[in-house]
């Protein structure tokens, strides 16, 4: 039961309607050549019987006349022989008519029937391509609109593809990030010798930032030695002009 399954699945994925139709139609084609050919065989019988009786039914005319003719001469057994020779010449003809009649019966019925064959063949041609052509249309609307919206084969695998490579990257993020949260904690020992631990990291931090305070009280006090000598000697260029002309001796006028 699977494998007829299976088989049915991968007849119908692989049955194309319109194949299927034409074949049907070439079928039909067939059987109305076959229907044909036998109206043909049966009008060629009747045709012989014809020419058959065509013969006799001469030969009966020519004995009649004989008899006669021997009847007038005076020739009794001579007519009496002609005429039952035409006798026996008309149960021919009787039997031939009557295989006349029955052929010219099959005939017509034959002709009949190949009538009706054909009058179907041609309904199921226009029925035929009408389908193919809904198929066809069908069809191509089908694939175009998997085409925009991406449920084809080939679109789907593409669409799987990209998901798993998603999956994939996003897996490899997390663990990356795992990991740095347990080197972080210490929970996990670095090999390269480059963690250090949360009291030797504090530790650091606060040297750094005493490195930077004394480096800053130094060059504030720079700045601020810069200024106050700046001063002294402002201040002592002034003094010595002041005094100046205190030491300068004056004249009086006489």
């Amino acid at each position: 039961m699977i494998f007829r399954a299976k088989a049915n699945k991968a007849l119908d994925r692989a049955e194309d309607p319109r194949e299927t139709l034409d074949y049907s139609y070439q079928k039909q084609l067939e059987l109305l050549q076959k229907v044909r050919r036998g109206v043909a065989d049966v009008a060629t019988s009747r045709k012989r019987l014809e020419l058959q009786l065509n013969q006799l039914q001469g030969q009966s005319t020519k004995l009649e006349d004989q008899g006669r003719k021997a009847l007038a001469l005076g020739r009794e057994d001579l007519a009496r022989e002609a005429l039952s020779r035409r006798a026996a010449l008309q149960q021919q003809v009787t039997d031939l008519e009557t295989q006349h009649a029955t052929l010219q019966g099959e005939e017509e019925k034959l002709t009949l029937a190949a009538q009706r064959l054909q009058a179907k063949v041609d309904a199921f041609r226009t029925k035929k391509e009408t389908i193919k052509a809904t198929y066809t249309a069908a069809q191509a609307q089908t694939r175009i609109g998997e085409a925009f919206s991406g449920i084809s084969e080939e679109m789907g695998d593409v669409g799987l593809a990209i998901q798993r490579a998603e999956d994939k990257t996003a897996q490899l993020q997390a663990r990356a990030g795992a990991i740095d949260e347990l080197l972080a904690s210490g929970a996990l020992d670095d090999q390269s010798g480059m963690h250090k631990d949360e009291i030797q990291a504090e530790l650091d931090r606060i040297s750094g930032g005493s490195d930077v305070e004394l480096e800053l009280q130094r060059m504030k006090a720079e700045l601020a030695g810069g200024s106050s000598q700046q001063a002294i000697e402002g201040g002592t260029g002034q003094s010595q002009s002041q005094q100046q002309p205190q030491d300068t001796p004056r004249f009086d006028k006489q």
